[in-house]
């Protein structure tokens, strides 16, 4: 009974970031049928990589004609911020097994580390039970990423240019980003990797862009969580 509850709490707690979710997809389904790749490139590419804007890149590269290494190399530069993710997600996994821990690998998405996370950090679950909750939100994630997916293949061809299916990428990250920001340190860590990111983009930094802004964020926040800090003890004196 206990695993259900915590299983519909996962699903639960991604629920509303799930608006964003399925027009990613559809975009994620169309543009490779749309660029000549088909659709089961489109299908493959959300079953294997399950990332959409690695997806999108390494869907970019081999429609411009580059070749699979290019393509995996763009994904995976994109994808670096997993790396981070999951040394954040390690403390709080690593009495799980082998096995275990790479199938929460895979379901690694921004949505279900952001819930769990918050979730974990905040001491409102037990060690035992913090894969069923992941659980919830990774595989609730997973399904609904690849039923858009395949919607998107089957509609790309007759959704209108017009409607900006592509604002759902910012939007998803939108989603998971306003509610993080509790704090001044977070808020200074948004701003600055945000403005980072974009400069970086401006540069024609590519998919190192992403990297940029996040490592840009990370020092920017810890630096403005130890002035805090810092500004406390001589409030405190």
């Amino acid at each position: 009974m206990r695993v259900s509850s915590e299983l519909r709490a996962g699903v639960a707690a991604v629920a509303p970031m799930i608006v964003g979710v399925v027009p990613f997809g559809l975009v994620a389904g169309a543009q490779p049928t749309t660029e000549g790749l088909g659709g089961v490139a489109a299908v493959g590419l959300s079953t294997v990589v399950f990332a959409g804007a690695s997806q999108l890149a390494a869907a970019d590269v081999l429609a411009d004609g580059g070749s699979a290494v290019v393509a995996t190399l763009a994904a995976l530069t994109i994808n670096l911020r997993m790396l981070l993710y999951s040394a954040s997600l390690a403390p709080f996994l690593a009495h799980l097994s082998f096995g275990r821990r790479m199938g929460a690998a895979y379901l690694m998405t921004d949505q279900a580390y952001a819930v769990s996370i918050t979730r974990w950090t905040s001491g409102a679950d037990q060690e035992e039970r913090r894969l069923t909750y992941y659980l919830g939100a990774g595989v609730s994630l997973w399904l609904v990423w690849q039923l858009s997916t395949i919607a998107g293949v089957l509609l790309g061809g007759v959704v209108p240019e017009s409607l900006p299916l592509g604002f759902a990428v910012p939007l998803v990250f939108l989603v998971l980003l306003v509610p993080a920001i509790t704090s001044r340190s977070a808020a200074v860590a948004a701003a600055v990797g945000g403005a980072a990111a974009v400069a970086a983009a401006a540069l024609d930094a590519g998919p190192l862009s992403v990297i940029v802004g996040a490592l840009s964020g990370i020092v920017a926040g810890a630096a403005a969580e130890a002035l805090d800090d810092r500004l406390g003890m001589h409030q405190g004196t």
